[in-house]
């Protein structure tokens, strides 16, 4: 398993992955990084869209959440609207 290469920085700012560790993560073209520096070092952490089952679960919790606390539809728009800047 290939963890560690080298690579060049062109004088466009470009970095290539290479191929073994692309295709080990599965990036593809268009995979988005966040990027880190800190003195001599630089991280790269892919960007992984989240599991829409992740946000089910989280919906239901809000929604049984919102119903014990007693909240009412008309008071989530209220809320939005304020929150927008709007009465």
């Amino acid at each position: 398993m290939d963890t560690l290469a080298t690579t060049r920085m062109s004088s466009k700012g470009q970095v290539v992955i290479p191929d073994a560790i692309r295709k080990r993560l599965k990036l593809n073209e268009g995979s988005q990084f966040v990027v880190v520096g800190e003195a001599d070092t630089i991280i790269l952490k892919a960007i992984v869209p989240p599991d829409l089952g992740e946000f089910d679960a989280l919906i239901q919790e809000a929604r049984k959440q919102a119903k014990a606390a007693g909240l009412k539809q008309k008071d989530i728009n209220s809320a939005v609207a304020k929150a927008r800047g709007r009465k």
